[in-house]
């Protein structure tokens, strides 16, 4: 099902790259207090969840988006929130995200679903009661989404939330080659360069320093980069398998997408239709709201960040917190 969203963006912060850079470069970080768990993995490598302070209440599992962290404006802002409303609120960092290398020449990419099943299963392991929910922004929600698809029902989780979600990857990266889309692509992919370029003293790896800053495009970038890295024949192979668009008629899980029809990740022709979602999925739409923006109010410099609250009202919607 396909919904419009009541998102309403400040009058003063109105379009799509207002909304995706305000929060983005002027929001102050908060950070909750945390506790960090390591999971090894089954190939040698490890996992890093850092989860809030607060002893008990429902699991809730945030995934960020591309080359995120703590850092990313949405990360330690939604962890607060939830802690301070009664959840238990963990950040899973992709391979390498958590501020310390990961151990293997991999790292992670946009489909990376094993690595979230392994997590998700372990964390309910020991017979305690399935995650309450699981989040994913921007990358995050496309694993998220990929992953409920591939697995039906059989998920340790009661509901999920995507946000900002690239749903073909190849409609994304060419979308970031135009306008003013460009200067996102510019920022990630000096982070992804940043990353492999601590990689390269350490593994064989398939690119010398001087290629590596030869690569502008995340096509060109995914293709002789992550790719070859994680089992994939090119860029084109790796976009197909990879993006979530393919397995959202295969969702079982109540799921929440929330999106906006401006987002400057992802030309709205990409967006899916109604058709295309599976019964328990719910696509709710805003006119305006950017790239994981969504920033509201009605006072200039005082904004309300609406997508804590949107995803608080969901959860307690959806389960509430008696429940968990």
């Amino acid at each position: 099902m396909v919904t419009d969203s009541d998102f309403r963006p400040a009058w003063w912060l109105r379009g799509a790259h207002l909304q995706t850079l305000y929060p983005a470069l002027l929001r102050r970080r908060i950070i909750p207090p945390l506790r960090r768990q390591r999971l090894e993995l089954p190939d040698g490598d490890f996992l890093d969840i850092d989860w809030t302070a607060l002893p008990g209440g429902p699991r809730v599992l945030l995934l960020h988006g591309l080359e995120g962290s703590l850092d990313s404006h949405y990360s330690g802002a939604l962890l607060a929130c939830l802690a301070q409303h009664g959840y238990r609120a963990g950040l899973l960092y992709f391979r390498g995200c958590s501020g310390v290398p990961n151990r293997l020449v991999r790292s992670y990419h946009s489909g990376d679903s094993a690595d979230l099943d392994f997590v998700a299963r372990q964390l309910t392991a020991d017979g305690t009661q399935p995650l309450l929910a699981i989040i994913g922004v921007s990358l995050g929600g496309n694993v998220l989404l990929k992953w409920l698809g591939e697995h039906g029902r059989a998920v340790p989780a009661r509901i999920a939330i995507a946000v900002s979600v690239p749903f073909d990857l190849d409609s994304a990266a060419r979308r970031l080659d135009h306008g003013l889309s460009r200067i996102y692509r510019h920022f990630l992919l000096a982070r992804l360069r940043a990353s492999a370029l601590r990689k390269l003293g350490r593994f064989a790896f398939p690119v010398t320093t001087r290629q590596l800053y030869e690569l502008n495009t995340f096509r060109a970038f995914d293709n002789a980069v992550t790719a070859p890295l994680h089992g994939f024949r090119d860029v084109d192979d790796y976009y197909h398998r990879s993006s979530c668009r393919h397995y959202l008629p295969d969702i079982r899980l109540p799921t929440l997408i929330l999106h906006a029809r401006n987002d400057p990740f992802l030309p709205a022709t990409a967006i899916p239709q109604a058709a295309r979602l599976g019964t328990s999925v719910v696509l709710e739409l805003a006119s305006d709201g950017g790239h994981v923006g969504f920033v509201a109010g009605t006072v200039p410099g005082r904004p309300e960040y609406w997508l804590e609250q949107r995803i608080l009202r969901q959860l307690r919607e959806s389960a509430p917190l008696q429940a968990g």
